[in-house]
């Protein structure tokens, strides 16, 4: 048994100080970036944000939207392969991750879609990222796509960053039971504070050359700049897109006060309702580990898209960073619990 005793922070536990800035006006904040992937060899630019490949949030609609803003979707695993083809030779594939787990019927399919049409950016994900066996699939996704960018996770430390960088990844997927619908940290008592979490792999896979996307967490505009203050390239959603148009969730509606509201049914994809869904119920050797919730109805996401990236240009008006890269050397995040007063990077 070991304890830690370093202060480890949530994005609620910390607030960013305001610096001298030049810029005039948020138009004048540029929130696109060019990324140079290490293994794959590419360069992406766009908003670097990530639609999680929750299958009610995953699509292929939610793809075309974030395209519009050239923003990203990791597609969720549950699509036939014929549609996935389609979908991949059309315009809005070149910011969609391909998604595989760990199970040959994964593959398989990845398999028979490239053998119809190219599949430039692969995500594998688990919910463990710590077994051997996961770092030999990464090594064997590299292997098998040379030229592709691949996302890998979910972890949260330094060595486990790199490990997978080293065994083929661009970039990194970092959380555990941090999203909103997941119930990891309450059932296992498993977990790791999701900035600090960002920090700490931020550090390892830049020094790797590598990238990191921080994946849950985030339930504000706020929260997005914080990810990226600490360090994460790209920034995944979940909760923040559910509830949405291009969202797969059954719509219910309620009574409130008299009133009948439309809500979206949005559950985590290791919740009961996901096992039921697609393996015919949880297996008794594990429990379900996410829940399943109503949110409010909200319309199209481009709102929602428009309040973001609101969000941040202004964020990055108080801080002084006049493109996106710059955020992170212009953060100096300020702990807003028992020790106030107290700086942190």
């Amino acid at each position: 048994m070991h304890i830690e005793t370093d202060i480890k922070l949530d994005f609620r536990d910390v607030l960013i100080r305001p610096k001298r800035s030049v810029l005039t006006s948020r138009s004048e904040a540029n929130i696109e970036r060019t990324f140079r992937f290490l293994h794959a060899g590419t360069e992406w630019t766009g908003f670097p944000l990530i639609a999680s490949n929750m299958d009610t949030i995953g699509t292929f609609e939610m793809a075309a939207a974030l395209s519009k803003v050239k923003a990203m979707v990791a597609l969720h695993k549950y699509y036939p392969a014929e549609h996935l083809v389609d979908f991949f030779r059309s315009e809005a594939s070149r910011n969609a991750f391909f998604t595989v787990g760990s199970s040959s019927a994964d593959w398989e399919k990845l398999a028979a879609v490239k053998a119809e049409v190219a599949v430039p950016m692969i995500s594998i994900d688990v919910a463990n990222g710590y077994t051997e066996q996961f770092l030999d699939a990464v090594a064997r996704l590299r292997s098998e796509n040379p030229k592709a960018v691949i996302m890998a996770g979910t972890v949260v430390t330094a060595e486990m960053t790199e490990a997978l960088i080293l065994a083929g990844a661009d970039i990194v997927r970092i959380g555990i039971g941090s999203g909103s619908v997941c119930t990891t940290r309450d059932l296992t008592g498993v977990g790791f504070p999701q900035l600090s979490a960002v920090i700490e792999c931020a550090d390892a896979a830049h020094g790797l050359k590598g990238q990191v996307c921080s994946d849950g967490g985030c339930v504000v505009p706020g929260d997005i700049v914080k990810a990226i203050g600490g360090g994460a390239d790209f920034v995944m959603l979940g909760g923040m897109l559910a509830g949405h148009t291009e969202c797969a969730g059954e719509v219910v509606h309620e009574l409130v006060d008299g009133q009948q509201i439309s809500k979206m049914v949005f559950y985590g994809m290791s919740s009961e309702t996901a096992m039921k869904k697609y393996h015919g119920g949880v297996a008794n050797y594990r429990a379900a580990e996410g829940k399943t919730v109503t949110v409010p109805f909200r319309g199209e996401v481009r709102e929602t898209l428009t309040t973001i990236a609101g969000g941040l240009r202004s964020a990055m008006t108080y801080i002084g960073a006049e493109n996106l890269k710059e955020v992170t050397k212009r953060t100096t995040f300020v702990l807003v619990t028992a020790q106030r007063n107290t700086v942190y990077g």
